[in-house]
């Protein structure tokens, strides 16, 4: 395919597991940039290896981390990745398509159906597909939101919405998705207590409840088996405790009035 007019934007930190099939999948790229926050592992020497500009930063945010990617993208076109993504290649030929033959009328950025994988299998229920994400855009018109978590893409100008896919392997490891859950429950009590939310023991259990009941019953994530039965109670954990960790901010400001 060789190389096109494209810079791929991935943020890392211990990604040596993820990181080669990624960058494989980005080959069609002249330029992938990775900004890394303190890796232990091989992640800096994979980087290398495969060619990328690689930057060692402090963490900032999900947001802020992944728009200082961005910034130190040279063409126009930027693809904004996670290091467990991949571009299958009919993917990478319409990406390649749209670079190449794009005109200052045609689409600011564009959307893919997102395919997430869970233990080996394609997830398609609880609202996992298809799943549809904006990742190529311009970079003079697109930006990431400020959010610490659950960041997006904000663009200015149409969107095009692609049929080709992003494939995600999410993490399937156990003790590393309650790491997770208590990295991401955290951050978002604290955005959602920014934005003036409260809640109360009582409210987390419930949306805990709620949202189990919802992935698996109502949005049919009895149909992925195990694991969907998986992501459902893990999904409602991480409820628990995002609102359980907002009424605990909650009182520490009361208590410091």
């Amino acid at each position: 395919m060789g190389k096109n007019p494209l810079s791929v934007a991935i943020i890392t930190k211990n990604e040596s597991h993820n990181l080669p099939d990624c960058l494989k999948s980005v080959a069609f790229a002249d330029q992938v940039v990775v900004v890394d926050t303190g890796s232990t592992d091989e992640t800096e020497a994979i980087a290398k290896e495969f060619g990328c500009d690689f930057f060692i930063e402090e963490w900032k945010g999900f947001g802020s981390q992944k728009q200082s990617a961005i910034d130190k993208c040279n063409n126009e076109w930027v693809l904004l990745l996670d290091a467990d993504e991949r571009i299958p290649p009919e993917t990478a030929s319409v990406i390649c398509s749209v670079v190449l033959n794009s005109k200052k009328e045609s689409a600011a950025g564009c959307s893919f159906m997102r395919k997430n994988f869970f233990y080996g299998r394609w997830i398609k229920h609880m609202g996992w597909w298809p799943d549809r994400v904006v990742r190529l855009f311009r970079k003079d018109l697109g930006k990431m939101s400020n959010a610490n978590v659950h960041e997006a893409v904000e663009v200015e100008g149409r969107i095009e919405n692609l049929t080709c896919c992003i494939e995600h392997f999410t993490e399937s490891d156990l003790k590393k998705i309650l790491l997770k859950i208590d990295q991401y429950s955290t951050l978002g009590a604290e955005q959602s207590f920014a934005a003036g939310k409260r809640s109360s023991i009582l409210g987390a259990f419930s949306r805990a409840g709620i949202a189990f009941l919802q992935n698996y019953a109502l949005r049919l994530g009895f149909l992925d088996g195990s694991p969907g039965l998986i992501l459902a109670t893990t999904d409602s954990i991480n409820k628990f405790f995002k609102y359980a960790k907002l009424w605990q901010l909650s009182r520490t400001a009361e208590h410091r009035r």
